[in-house]
């Protein structure tokens, strides 16, 4: 297997405002860009061309990417004018591929963080003579996902949408967004229209008798649409519990970039991310964060499990708690934000102006 298709084209809207001027994939995880870490595991497992299927946001891919030689790939980019579905997506970057129709190409989804060994992946797919094979993973609680059964040989049994019953729960096996694709399956999928991979391709497949084939993978698997589990992501990528060759550094409790400036009673822990130009003043205690570039975490502020923006600034004894603050946003000094809270880019919050527990 040489080539690959990677869908980068949503709208992240569940990760605003992270992904007002970002594309989810261009966010920051363990100071660069989510989208390298994909990249570079790729091509760790022998992937040499890789298709990103672009839309929401495309120009800002190949200005930082560009030819993909810097990675040691081939990267072209093929652009929605109107988004058409992970199926969609798939067939319309076809047009770049150059696989014969029986050989082997990787699909991944360019929100998932995993472990998964991608080279088993392939083995799997070659050895069943599947027409596709996916990656499956376990999860304690699989009601927020699609539920893939297989028999004892790994061949996939049914798709069933997000169960709304125990009765429904019929196995804890989940599509996790990796695929493998004989070249010709490819084509079948209609052009120019929206198409579900999930909903419409995959079960009509299954009810065309095609041969789709399952691996368990448990390894790290993470979907980073969310806040909450892109800072958990970046972090675990610095702690060195999800696998990446594209982390700029060791693995550690933190990862402070070139050019960033932390002062030496700062404390910095938990896989926190200090970006380039950004600033941890005296007395600032940073836990499992992320601190995009240039922006500012003023003496004695407290951040913990939050991401702070591109040039946003968290206020002298400020304490923030699984928050995101957009680019370019304020944050007063003594002010409380608590989970689930989102600042907007450029917004400004006075001093003092909001609290959780008593001024003095």
């Amino acid at each position: 297997m040489t080539e690959a298709i990677l869908l980068v084209g949503g709208k992240g809207t569940r990760l605003r405002p992270l992904t007002v001027h970002t594309p989810k994939p261009m966010v920051p995880a363990a100071g660069v860009p989510f989208l390298t870490h994909q990249l570079a595991r790729a091509r760790a497992a022998g992937v040499e061309h890789i298709v990103l299927a672009t839309s929401y946001l495309a120009e800002v891919f190949e200005p930082h990417f560009g030819d993909g030689s810097a990675l040691g790939l081939r990267i072209e980019y093929v652009t929605e004018e109107e988004p058409l579905g992970t199926g969609g997506a798939i067939r319309n970057a076809a047009s770049r591929l150059h696989s014969g129709p029986d050989e082997p190409v990787l699909v991944f989804n360019g929100d998932i963080l995993t472990g998964l060994d991608i080279r088993a992946l392939v083995r799997t797919h070659e050895t069943s003579g599947a027409d596709v094979s996916l990656h499956l993973t376990q999860v304690t609680d699989p009601r927020a996902y699609g539920l893939v059964p297989t028999d004892g040989t790994g061949r996939v049994l049914a798709f069933l949408e997000k169960p709304q019953t125990p009765e429904e729960i019929v196995t804890d096996q989940i599509n996790a967004g990796a695929y493998v694709f004989r070249r010709s399956v490819i084509d079948t999928i209609p052009s120019g229209r929206v198409v579900s991979v999930e909903r419409e391709t995959f079960p009509g497949l299954l009810a065309a008798g095609a041969h789709l084939q399952g691996m368990v993978d448990s390894t790290y698997w993470l979907d980073l649409g969310t806040p909450a589990a892109f800072v958990r992501g970046s972090a675990d990528l610095v702690l060195g519990k999800a696998p990446s060759p594209a982390v700029p550094g060791r693995c550690g409790d933190r990862l402070v970039l070139p050019t960033a400036r932390v002062a030496p009673d700062a404390k910095l822990a938990g896989g926190t991310v200090v970006g380039e130009g950004a600033l941890v003043a005296e007395g600032a205690r940073v836990f499992g964060s992320t601190i995009l570039p240039g922006a500012v975490i003023e003496p004695g502020a407290v951040v913990t499990d939050s991401l702070i923006g591109t040039r946003a600034r968290v206020g002298e004894r400020a304490v923030l708690t699984g928050t995101v603050i957009g680019d370019g946003a304020v944050v007063g000094a003594h002010n409380e934000l608590r989970e689930g809270v989102r600042v907007w880019c450029d917004a400004t919050i006075p001093a003092g102006a909001v609290r959780f527990s008593s001024d003095r």
